[in-house]
Parts: C-alpha cells; sequence; structure tokens
C-alpha cells in the first residue's frame, strides 16, 4: 500500500516502513506525526484519488531525526559594475519513519 500526501507545499510518494526527509516540522525526535492531505492511496490495481484530498485518508509517520542539509554557495554578480554577493545556505529538514496509511482502497483489497 502506497499513498501520496503533502507537506510543506511539496508532494512525497510513501509506502509504510519508508524514510523520508521532508520540509522541517514542528515535533521533537520520537514524536508521532499525521498528515492529512492524502492526494492518492493506492493498494495493487486499487487505487483511491481524491477531489482534491482522499476523505479519511491519513499517514502517520515517527520522527527520527531534524538536521540540515549540505552548505549551498549562493552568488549574486552583476558585470561592470563592481556588484558582487556572496553567501550560503543551509535548508532544515525532518527524517520520518511511515508507520501506517489508512483509508483509501478496502481494507480486503491485496496490499503490496
Amino acid at each position: 500500500m502506497y499513498a501520496v500526501f503533502v507537506t510543506g507545499g511539496k508532494q512525497y510518494r510513501a509506502s509504510k516502513g519508508d524514510q523520508l526527509a521532508v520540509e522541517k516540522l514542528p515535533a521533537a525526535e520520537g514524536e508521532e506525526v499525521e498528515f492529512t492531505d492524502v492526494l492518492l492511496i493506492g493498494a495493487g490495481r486499487n487505487v483511491t484519488v481524491g477531489r482534491p484530498k482522499v476523505a479519511d485518508g491519513k499517514v502517520t509517520a515517527r520522527v527520527l531525526a531534524q538536521g540540515r542539509t549540505d552548505k549551498v554557495s549562493v552568488i549574486k554578480f552583476k558585470r561592470r559594475t563592481t556588484y558582487k554577493r556572496m553567501g550560503t545556505h543551509r535548508q532544515s529538514f525532518t527524517l520520518v519513519e511511515i508507520t501506517g496509511i489508512t483509508g483509501g482502497p478496502k481494507s480486503g483489497a491485496a496490499a503490496e
């Protein structure tokens, strides 16, 4: 069984047991979080597509870690004007492990 859900303005496809790095969430390590903006839930050939969301769809996950990505250089430059600005950026993220998916196809459907 898999689901497509939205968090932090991005869409993620996940199955039970997957580990995902999502946009930073206000949760401590070890806490359970729920994603209720579920767009699609599928199990084999049975697929439930929301309009725009699946009514009773929910993805639960456990927070494994909070972290930051590698440093990225940011440069603004305009030629012939002695204009140059340099900086760096590190994006924060939350590492989660998917613990369950509810809703969508009936429980009697074949799960992958």
